[in-house]
């Protein structure tokens, strides 16, 4: 079972910034998209940011603009730098990557176990 660790989340002032970074916990053998979801309270799961291995992303276009997502291959990470951060980005952020955990195997999707983000008016 891969786990994926999540760091940085935390309460900052509408305007703050947070950087959110995620990596599996074991080795692996490789990962294709990678991405950050986030969920408020009695809201569905949305796609926040997603990025794929050669470095194209796409954005919730909520996001344009004020978050970019990066990653670092060699180091199998994802990031996810917020910036102008508004009260309506408060939600729990999940990690997901697509994983194969050795060269034999298929890719699965795996998800982190969430951090808190509260931005404060």
């Amino acid at each position: 079972q891969v786990q994926l660790v999540e760091s940085g989340g935390g309460l900052v002032q509408a305007g703050g910034s947070l950087r959110l970074s995620c990596a599996p916990s074991s080795t692996i053998f490789s990962i294709r998209d990678m991405g950050w979801y986030r969920q408020a309270p009695a809201k569905q799961r949305e796609l926040v940011a997603r990025i794929t291995r050669d470095g194209s992303t796409h954005y919730a276009d909520s996001v344009l603009g004020r978050f970019v997502i990066s990653r670092d291959n060699a180091k199998y990470t994802v990031t996810l730098q917020m910036t102008s951060l508004k009260p309506e980005d408060t939600a729990v952020y999940y990690c997901n990557a697509q994983v194969a955990r050795y060269q034999s195997s298929n890719y699965y999707s795996y998800w982190g176990q969430g951090t808190h983000v509260t931005v404060s008016s």
